[in-house]
């Protein structure tokens, strides 16, 4: 019995030693390098010449325009008449709330209104910006 468990032993201890040697990688320095060179490049801006540098691709400053705004953000339901949007240039569909006068317009606008949500969908539009969109809506209407 003593025997048998040393054979067992000595036969457990030599697998180990073979299956650890197999699985023992290069320890080069060529290999080692291989190994942890980076997956992917990382660049700051300006960094890698582009095709539009030098152009400036911001939004220009100061307020948008009431057109602008309102074919950003207004034309999906003042085009379509969507969820009951008086359509633009449709003075039969305008004329009662023209008749509210250019406040009650201009307030229905930036707090919403029935299906319309506050500033419409520009949550970033500001109080001059929603004015000059209202006057675009309505103009030719008063």
């Amino acid at each position: 019995m003593y025997l048998i468990k040393r054979i067992t032993l000595l036969t457990t201890l030599v697998m180990s030693l073979v299956s650890v040697t197999s699985f023992a990688q290069d320890l080069s320095e060529g290999a080692i390098a291989e190994r942890i060179a980076p997956v992917g490049d990382v660049y700051l801006n300006g960094e890698i010449a582009t095709a539009n540098q030098g152009t400036d691709l911001s939004e220009p400053a100061g307020p948008r325009s009431g057109e602008k705004i309102y074919n950003t953000y207004c034309v999906a339901c003042h085009a379509t008449g969507a969820a009951g949007a008086p359509v633009k240039g449709d003075a039969d569909a305008w004329q009662p709330r023209v008749a509210q006068g250019p406040e009650t317009l201009l307030k229905h606008a930036t707090e919403g209104f029935n299906a319309m949500p506050a500033r419409g969908t520009c949550a970033d539009c500001s109080d001059d910006e929603m004015a000059a969109t209202v006057e675009f809506l309505t103009k030719g209407l008063y």
